[in-house]
């Protein structure tokens, strides 16, 4: 197992929209799932490939296994490297799925207070980072989920989340306000594993990379 896993490549994902767009890209580099994350409860995936696992995590959860080495590669959204921070991996490619926006989003028709904004996000370190650039005072109050209600019962003036159609804060009232970042999944590298399998990852991000811009230029 030790063996396995100082040779082998290991790639982490997260269940869902990012499993099922990446996969097809890394068929282009020779690798196919032999399970399936939806019905199967293993956590690593085996592969057509001996050499090549798969290891299914939350997408949040993606950069800290890569970092530490436990991943030698990984595919998350760029808000979650925004938050996570690059200590330890590279980001090499933009696989230019899973889109979406940052953003912040209110009330249209309600004006906001003049002093210090209170802005519910679970990305904390971003919504710092672009409110200390514009020179603005903010309290942030993290939530895990429903963003959108923060606003309507009064614990928030604004969130930050991101956005896909905008339908969900349509239906709870409110509106985009301001675009903080387009957001596409990314995939990253361990800095020590490009150092030391570098051929072999060198061609699998090449293959894949090949395979992105396939797909974009039959858009």
């Amino acid at each position: 197992m030790n063996e396995q896993r100082t040779d082998g490549i290991t790639i982490a994902l997260s269940k869902g929209r990012i499993f099922e767009e990446t996969m097809p890209l890394l068929k282009a580099a020779g690798i196919e799932a032999i399970d399936d994350p939806e019905t199967s409860r293993k956590l690593i995936l085996d592969t057509n490939r001996d050499d090549v696992k798969l290891v299914i995590i939350r997408a949040t959860d993606v950069p800290t296994y890569v970092q530490y080495g436990a991943a030698d590669l990984g595919v998350t959204g760029k808000d979650v490297l925004m938050e996570h921070g690059g200590d330890g991996l590279y980001e090499l490619l933009d696989l230019n799925i899973a889109r979406c926006k940052l953003m912040t989003a209110g009330f249209a028709d309600k004006p906001l207070p003049e002093g210090q904004l209170k802005v519910a996000t679970k990305f904390v370190n971003c919504t710092r980072r672009y409110f200390a650039e514009q020179g603005k005072q903010i309290e942030v109050i993290k939530l895990y989920g429903s963003m959108e209600l923060a606003p309507i019962v009064g614990l928030a003036d604004i969130i930050v989340d991101v956005v896909q159609t905008g339908s969900t804060l349509k239906a709870n009232g409110l509106v985009p306000l301001e675009h903080m970042a387009d957001i596409s999944s990314r995939m990253i590298v361990n800095k020590a594993s490009m150092k030391m399998k570098h051929e072999r990852l060198t061609v699998l991000l090449d293959q894949v990379n090949e395979a992105v811009e396939a797909r974009r230029n039959s858009e």
